[in-house]
């Protein structure tokens, strides 16, 4: 072909000019444009390129080996754009695809594989020989180990000899001419394979190579083992192949070893008591604590550090790593505990004696220690009953005096039981005008039991039809004699009302006292009872105890029944804060991990560590026998309910405010259940009625009595809205004769209490006029001025009585709705704080059901 233009060419070859332009600049044709002439050597110059860029290599070859195809197309796109017009985009695309020849790909795989056929077969054949080669190495050290060791067996036989000869012992040893005959050879060189990882020789019996490669000699100094050898014997020493430490031939005459046997494992002989941590295990086995855990693994127990495991499973853990279990006696850390508090000596001095006031309701118990106390504790009780355990020492012009005052009530007999266990005499009121009674037989039964004397108080001497005679009549009919009839019991006439006769109780009391001759050790560590115990929303779970022996301290580590901890305050029974507390000294104590029950005993323990041990081992035991307990009355209630056909119950949820006033209830209770209908408390506690307690009273379709408590706003919604029956009360009487009415059909109407308002105290100032107001915002219903009131705090009942103001600004007013600000004030209370709720209720008549 004649010599074209750019132009022409690229019409004959169907391209555009440009692109034709940019192919001949890649083929190194520049300086070109569309009307350029193109000579023959040019186009082939720019065919050649074309063919290596499709995959031919030299660029001569008719048919290339791989060929690539592109193809643009241009196609338009109409959208809408942000104004709402609509526009024309122009959407390019391209596609590229290489075709490949398939014989040219089949001879590239054939090739690939031949060669890894051929480094497999290399590789075989280097490793056949790097093992034959250190198989021949192994037999040489192999020999040259048996050489040395034959020379130096003759070497130490030399020596035994001229030892044995007396005309040589002070000759020096000769230098054994074998002590290193193949010492001196040179270590075998061994070369490296680069293209396969031989199979890894017996670490044992390699020789070490150089620490400058693995291809060259080892340095001088640093070599294997004969060179470490040639350098010992340099030094004029002998290498021990053992101890692997140099050793003097005139230093060891006796040509013992440089280092001592193995010994055997020691075994421990491990004393196990019914819980122990794993920590504490592994100590006592002078182990790791990750060996005991491993060990667990195996057993198939999953275990921590910190896990208390129980004594079957430390013995077997023990048994397993070969040492020997001790299982200690079942009761061993409680007696433990018991010498360790028994051995403090010091010296005995008189205490004061503490003194229980028993009684039937309404006999003037409560009445007659306000007249000692000098306070009104009895209008803060509701119903005008005592039902709490309340501890309190006065100080008399004769002495000291602790006073333990217990509820008459004989839903109260286990707390009366308790007082009687704790006390060292006992007044048993008795009113002239009422004459002996249930409760007052029992607490004559009580005080026997527990082997306390007793001291007859006569109540209500001043009233008209007043017998004190008659007292005296029967309760001489039950072994109790006066002492002006010939018996040893004093009996003193009293009026809690005018103060008569009062002194001449404390000085029987003192008297009976120094009779007993009662003693306690100050210097030695706390022990007494808890008098009682709650639960408090701000500062925990609280105690009352009662000191009988010691002193008390802030900080001590106190174990309590099941619970233990360490005193962070002590308050006495005023509620200020004290350090201590001598013997027949009652306390609050703040600290412990839980609420004990009243009538526990309770001990300063010097460590924490023994503290959790035996609260470990308690609850351990209690929760055996709960559970023995549960099997048993699934066992008779299934024989029961064969026999009999299905019994109905009734379920209760019961919260109490302290845990005394839980376990009068809790008993009270249980007794009312008959062979018809059975009373099943399916939950009980102290505090306020949560979240959790709504919904177990749902599950078990319950009932929920809260005895001086109130729920909480989660708990009061999940009530409301699944309808649960919820009753407060404040008395013991109203929730018995409830439920006992419930439970024999006697669903007469009744008067109940309903809750009408409740107003939240925002604020507390005084007033010249009303003394102590309180700023509220009445947050439900209305609150009404003729109606009666409680105060509550933290949903706990503190205080029961009237409205004696209720206004808006200064206005009186006779109630106050919801959303309304008002100024209330409380009859004789003054302790009305912010944060408080008023909750105002009215008694009214309702049809009971259930």
């Amino acid at each position: 072909m004649a010599e074209v233009t750019v132009k022409q060419l690229a019409d004959v070859v169907g391209v555009p000019v440009e692109r034709l332009l940019t192919q001949m600049q890649e083929a190194g044709i520049a300086g070109k444009n569309q009307d350029s002439m193109v000579s023959e050597t040019e186009r082939q110059s720019l065919l050649g390129h074309l063919k290596r860029s499709h995959g031919d290599e030299n660029g001569d070859g008719d048919s290339p080996k791989k060929i690539t195809l592109k193809r643009k197309t241009t196609s338009q796109l109409k959208v809408a754009g942000a104004s709402g017009k609509k526009k024309t985009v122009n959407v390019e695309v391209r596609k590229t695809r290489t075709y490949v020849k398939r014989s040219d790909v089949d001879t590239d795989e054939a090739a690939q594989q031949a060669q890894a056929e051929e480094q497999a077969r290399l590789a075989a054949e280097e490793a056949a020989r790097v093992a034959a080669e250190q198989a021949k190495k192994e037999a040489e050290e192999k020999a040259r180990l048996e050489a040395e060791e034959a020379a130096r067996k003759q070497a130490e036989a030399a020596k035994e000899k001229q030892a044995a000869a007396p005309q040589q012992t002070e000759a020096p040893a000769p230098k054994p001419a074998e002590a290193k005959p193949v010492a001196k050879e040179k270590p075998v060189e061994v070369k490296q394979p680069t293209k396969a990882k031989p199979a890894e020789p017996n670490r044992t019996s390699e020789p070490k190579k150089g620490f400058r490669g693995e291809d060259k000699k080892p340095a001088k100094g640093r070599g294997g083992r004969n060179d470490f050898n040639n350098r010992d014997d340099r030094r004029g020493g002998k290498l021990s192949r053992n101890s692997k430490t140099p050793r003097k031939q005139q230093s060891n005459r006796n040509n013992e070893h440089g280092f001592t046997e193995p010994q055997a494992p020691k075994v421990h002989d491990v004393a196990i008591p019914e819980s122990i941590t794993v920590a504490e295990l592994a100590k006592k086995m002078s182990v790791k604590a990750a060996e005991v855990i491993k060990v667990m693994f195996k057993m198939g127990a999953m275990a921590t550090i910190n896990q208390v495991i129980d004594q079957d499973t430390a013995v077997l853990v023990v048994e397993e790593m070969g040492h020997v279990p001790k299982p200690m006696q079942e009761n061993a850390v409680e007696e433990a505990l018991m010498e360790s508090m028994q051995s403090h000596e010091g010296d005995r001095q008189g205490r004061a004696p503490i003194v229980t006031v028993m009684g039937h309701v309404d006999h003037g118990k409560t009445s007659l220690l306000d007249y000692i106390r000098r306070t009104r504790v009895a209008a803060g009780e509701s119903g005008g009953i005592t039902q709490h355990i309340g501890a309190y020492h006065v100080e008399t012009d004769n002495g000291m005096v602790t006073f333990l005052d217990t509820p008459g009530h004989a839903a109260f007999t286990a707390m009366r039981a308790r007082g009687a266990k704790l006390t060292d005499i006992v007044i048993l009121v008795v009113a002239a005008d009422d004459g002996v009674m249930p409760q007052t037989e029992e607490a004559v039964q009580h005080a026997r039991a527990a082997g306390v004397p007793l001291v007859i108080a006569v109540n209500k001497v001043d009233k008209e039809d007043a017998d004190p005679d008659r007292v005296k009549n029967e309760l001489a009919q039950r072994d109790v004699i006066p002492e002006d009839w010939g018996g040893d019991v004093q009996f003193i006439e009293v009026s809690a009302k005018t103060g008569h006769g009062i002194d001449d109780l404390l000085e029987a009391v003192l008297l009976q006292a120094e009779v007993l001759e009662l003693s306690a050790v100050p210097e030695a560590p706390g022990q007494g009872v808890v008098v009682e115990s709650r639960l408090d929303k701000g500062r925990g779970p609280v105690a009352t105890l009662l000191v009988q022996n010691g002193t008390l301290r802030k900080g001590d580590i106190v174990l309590a029944g099941l619970h233990y901890g360490r005193i962070r305050a002590m308050l006495d029974e005023n509620g200020k804060a004290v350090e201590e507390a001598g013997p027949s000294i009652p306390v609050e104590i703040l600290g412990l991990d839980g609420t004990p029950a009243a009538g526990d005993e309770f001990a300063v323990v010097s460590n924490e560590k023994k503290a959790r041990e035996v609260a470990l081992f308690r609850q351990g035991k209690y929760r055996e026998v709960k559970l023995a307990r549960q099997q048993a009355s699934k066992l008779e209630n299934l024989f029961e309910n064969m026999q009999a056909g299905d019994v109905k119950s009734l379920n209760i949820v019961l919260k109490a405010d302290v845990r005394g006033s839980l376990e009068a209830l809790t008993n009270a209770l249980e007794d009312l259940s008959t062979d018809e209908v059975k009373v099943v408390i399916v939950s009980s506690g102290v505090g306020g009625i949560a979240e959790t307690e709504a919904n177990l009273a749902l599950a078990s379709s319950a009932l929920v009595i809260g005895f001086n408590v109130r729920a909480d706003a989660q708990a009061k919604a999940i009530i409301d809205r699944e309808g649960i029956q919820l009753r407060y009360y404040s008395v013991i009487y109203d929730i018995i004769d409830d439920v006992k009415q419930a439970m024999t059909g006697l669903l007469s109407p009744e008067f109940r209490e309903e809750i009408v308002g409740i107003a939240e105290v925002r604020d507390v100032f005084r007033s010249p006029k009303l003394g102590l107001v309180a700023g509220c915002m009445v947050t439900e219903g209305t609150v009404f001025r003729n109606k009666r009131i409680r105060v509550l705090r933290d949903n706990v009942v503190i205080y029961e009585g009237e409205l004696e103001s209720l206004r808006r600004f200064k206005d009186s007013v006779a109630e106050v709705r919801q959303g309304m600000e008002c100024g209330i004030g409380v009859k004789n209370y003054n302790d009305v704080k912010e944060g408080d709720q008023i909750e105002v209720f009215s008694t009214v008549e309702v049809q009971r059901t259930l």
